[in-house]
């Protein structure tokens, strides 16, 4: 996930592109049937001579999709065994197909809940260390990015969501911390998740979220860590809140 692409207008919120050629569009169709369970951890794959025919595909193009499962850890292949779904602690979660297509195959509480987790557990380390080590530069684009997440034509699901997930990974970047600014595509899942199933609704409950996120902005200017952690937990406990669903803080 590149911030110039979402600052650009070309995030991917609130839902990623469907439309893949070739092997991409295979490697999503298997991958989001083996996420929705339809072949379980442990289940062997169908052979080529059933999935060919399935994907209108030729069999270098089919192991090619293979191929790109089994990097994405979803897959593995064993000798007189075949092609078998592996467990799900080992499928690479902070991949960004593998987390768009968990939303695709249907939204559940497990993925929103470890979601949250690993949020709470990064980003209010980063807003703290952005508020130690942010440029001024940096400030303006967060400052920047509030200011596209107030703009009346924003209050859309899909404009609002890219201008929120802008500010959070320029969070992350002036974190300066490499492993911080890589969960990009952890922010934009659950952002997805979170606009897909309780986008705000109406001026106040947009404005709210802004100020929340404001608030975040203001205590990075003023290189205010404790207070710049504490906003972001509370913006992502909003989130939550949203949808009924927040964990407790304990």
């Amino acid at each position: 996930m590149r911030i110039s692409d979402v600052l650009s207008g070309g995030a991917l919120l609130p839902g990623r592109e469907r439309h893949q050629p070739g092997h991409a569009g295979v490697a999503r169709a298997i991958g989001i049937d083996i996420i929705a369970g339809r072949y379980p951890e442990g289940a062997k794959l169908p052979g080529e001579a059933e999935l060919m025919p399935r994907f209108g595909l030729s069999r270098p193009v089919l192991r090619e999709s293979v191929r790109t499962l089994v990097a994405k850890g979803l897959l593995t292949t064993r000798t007189r065994v075949g092609t078998v779904v592996r467990e799900r602690a080992a499928w690479n979660m902070f991949d960004p197909d593998v987390l768009a297509w968990h939303l695709d195959a249907g939204i559940d509480e497990r993925f929103l809940s470890d979601l949250a987790e690993i949020r709470l557990a990064v980003e209010p380390r980063a807003a703290a260390l952005a508020a130690q080590r942010r440029s001024e530069a940096a400030l303006a684009r967060m400052r920047q990015a509030v200011a596209r997440m107030e703009e009346p034509a924003r209050h859309h699901a899909a404009p609002f969501a890219e201008a929120d997930l802008a500010l959070h990974l320029l969070i992350a970047e002036a974190s300066g911390n490499a492993f911080m600014i890589s969960i990009g595509a952890v922010i934009e899942a659950a952002l997805r998740a979170s606009f897909r199933l309780s986008a705000p609704s109406g001026e106040a409950a947009y404005g709210a979220v802004v100020a929340a996120h404001r608030s975040i902005v203001d205590a990075i200017a003023l290189r205010d860590a404790e207070k710049a952690a504490a906003a972001m937990v509370e913006v992502i406990f909003n989130g939550l809140r949203r949808r009924g669903a927040a964990p407790s803080k304990g």
